[in-house]
């Protein structure tokens, strides 16, 4: 489990988050929502140890985050950067392969191997194993991405925004591939801007505003006046029985 207690950030004089305090379940997808500049991708980068000097504290099983060494951390999470730009050729395995440096030593194993040739069956990339990561659509690079990620046999998998600049089906399928992650009691958590999208395949939920945690829960926190608050967007709420379907209606006057 990750948890965060009184986090805080700021870039420089200018505090993105305020006294964030948040439990994050194995097993479970939880969504980050909220507009741009939010603190979404920043409380990422901070669970993810990439950004240092924050107030406050992250927990990974107990333990103060920033007492990992760099190696023992990669051990326990994964990072999905928002956006990664490809210029040299690199094939799938050996991009997947590279997930694996928190237990490399000086060469890789062929433990090492067997668990990059289980990830990839797990997400049929066997067929493409060796083409170049450059040469691949957007969803099935952003397949190989989340593959590398899971070869780090993390406990928690933070991804920031993986259905950005994918169709509808490439969208599904990446949040099918993270429910059935989530199903090997990894600890899941995304920043996603498509509430809809969220809420078909998530389970928990956080709405940031202005770097505060505005409300949190199920999907019982999709209500017209909380979406209000959150993107200055009037909405209606249709009930499925299964998940709530969010339809705009038209913005807030300013």
């Amino acid at each position: 489990m990750i948890r965060t207690e009184s986090l805080s950030f700021a870039y420089r004089n200018d505090k993105v988050l305020h006294d964030i305090s948040l439990d994050f379940t194995p097993g479970k997808i939880t969504a980050l929502l909220g507009p741009n500049g939010s603190g979404k991708s920043t409380l990422l980068k901070c669970c993810a140890g990439i950004l240092k000097g924050y107030d406050g504290n992250i927990f990974i099983d107990q333990q103060p985050l920033h007492r990992l060494s760099p190696r023992r951390r990669a051990r326990y999470i994964a990072y999905v950067p928002q956006q990664e730009i490809h210029t040299f050729p690199v094939s799938v395995l050996d991009t997947i392969l590279m997930g694996r440096k928190p237990y490399i030593g000086w060469m890789p194993s062929r433990n090492d191997y067997a668990v990059v040739e289980t990830i990839m069956h797990q997400l049929h990339l066997d067929d493409i194993a060796h083409r170049h990561l450059n040469e691949l659509s957007g969803g099935q690079r952003q397949r190989v991405i989340i593959a590398r990620a899971l070869a780090q046999q993390p406990q928690v998998l933070l991804l920031d925004e993986p259905t950005a600049n994918l169709d509808l089906r490439h969208q599904l399928e990446v949040m099918m591939i993270l429910q059935k992650i989530a199903q090997d009691g990894i600890t899941i958590v995304i920043a996603v801007h498509d509430l809809n999208l969220a809420a078909g395949h998530c389970h928990h939920f956080v709405m940031l505003h202005e770097g505060r945690c505005f409300v949190r829960g199920n999907h019982e926190i999709f209500t017209p006046k909380n979406i209000r608050k959150l993107y200055e967007v009037e909405v209606k709420i249709i009930d499925n029985g299964s998940q709530p379907f969010i339809v705009p209606a038209s913005s807030v006057p300013e």
